[in-house]
């Protein structure tokens, strides 16, 4: 296996464990309108993610800047060609951050209302163009000869594309539901329980759409076996949360994200970004790809940094392990 084909899967990974742990906050996220009742219940909620939200955003940072690293003509037409939902991801990611900071500095009930709907619509937002911004690279785009991206945001648009933002909307939500009934006690386990059961049905429907339309277009063996684990861990998801399994529920929806995000990497292969206008315009990890030293170099700082990352973030799930419930939100008027 040559270098390039090594950081092509590395990324692949890097980008799965982002959507694995930045997609239950940002379900959590989107919970603070569905689920919660009262201020109270949005703090829980915010308290349930406040520890590690940051330190999920780590791995986009790092899969961003390993696709410039490694595959600067995929980052490059990526982000000239992505500009604008890209723009409106990293605004989101700004605002829903000052948001976490700055909702408590103030005792105001309007200012801190605020700032929840800001943490409402930047989870919403993110989950749902994130979908889309991978359904289009799956798919393919309008790639010239210079491997200059000519389409417009509209074409962006597409059937495929909003489907694939439903799914990772709806899944991420669902995975965020599983994780706070996981996360909680009390009246609000029992309501997330309840409602993951619905968005996870919907999830289903939705995922299981896409996927087969992915499969149809683009995949082969490989992909296929990632498609039945991807359906086959959501339908275990559903029944360990209606046996009031949590810790199985979150390791199956997680299970689900990460054979989901494995397929479309495996359909896109040897590709990382199709042209529709012509194959041979296409990216591909040979094209794309830094030089060979410039690989070596960063393969090896991966060795010595990925087992550091890993340590100090599971370090920090397991201090916060333990569950809360409205009785440990003090001095707050519901």
């Amino acid at each position: 296996m040559e270098l390039h084909d090594v950081w092509f899967v590395l990324i692949a990974v890097l980008w799965t464990g982002y959507f694995f742990l930045e997609g239950f906050d940002f379900g959590v996220g989107v919970l603070t309108r569905l689920l919660a009742r009262n201020r109270a219940e949005k703090r829980v909620l915010i308290n349930t993610i406040g520890p590690v939200w940051d330190g999920n955003e780590v791995w986009l940072l790092t899969a961003g800047g390993a696709t410039f690293a490694a595959f600067p003509e995929w980052y490059a037409t990526l982000f000239s060609g992505f500009y604008l939902p890209l723009l409106a991801i990293l605004i989101c990611l700004i605002v829903r951050g000052v948001a976490f900071e700055y909702r408590a500095k103030r005792p105001e009930e309007n200012w801190q209302r605020n700032w929840e709907t800001a943490i409402f619509w930047t989870s919403l937002l993110p989950a749902f163009l994130w979908g889309v911004a991978f359904g289009n690279i799956v798919r393919g785009v309008r790639l010239d000869a210079d491997f200059e991206y000519v389409g417009t945001v509209w074409d962006l648009l597409n059937p495929y594309a909003l489907l694939g933002g439903l799914v990772t909307l709806t899944l991420f939500t669902f995975h965020g539901t599983v994780f706070t009934a996981l996360k909680t006690v009390g009246d609000i386990r029992e309501r997330a329980r309840k409602l993951a059961l619905q968005v996870g049905v919907v999830t289903a429907v939705l995922a299981l759409v896409f996927l087969l339309w992915t499969q149809v277009e683009n995949g082969d063996g490989a992909s296929l076996v990632a498609l039945g684990v991807a359906v086959a861990s959501l339908v275990a998801a559903l029944g360990a949360n209606q046996a009031g399994r949590e810790g199985w529920a979150f390791t199956l929806s997680g299970v689900t994200i990460v054979a989901a995000v494995a397929m479309l990497f495996l359909t896109l292969f040897p590709n990382v970004m199709p042209s529709t206008l012509d194959p041979e315009w296409s990216l591909t990890v040979t094209n794309a790809s830094s030089s060979p030293y410039t690989l070596k170099i960063m393969t090896w700082l991966a060795v010595v940094a990925t087992p550091l990352v890993l340590l100090y973030q599971g370090w920090t799930y397991w201090v916060f392990r333990k569950r809360i419930g409205t009785q440990h939100i003090a001095d707050l008027v519901h």
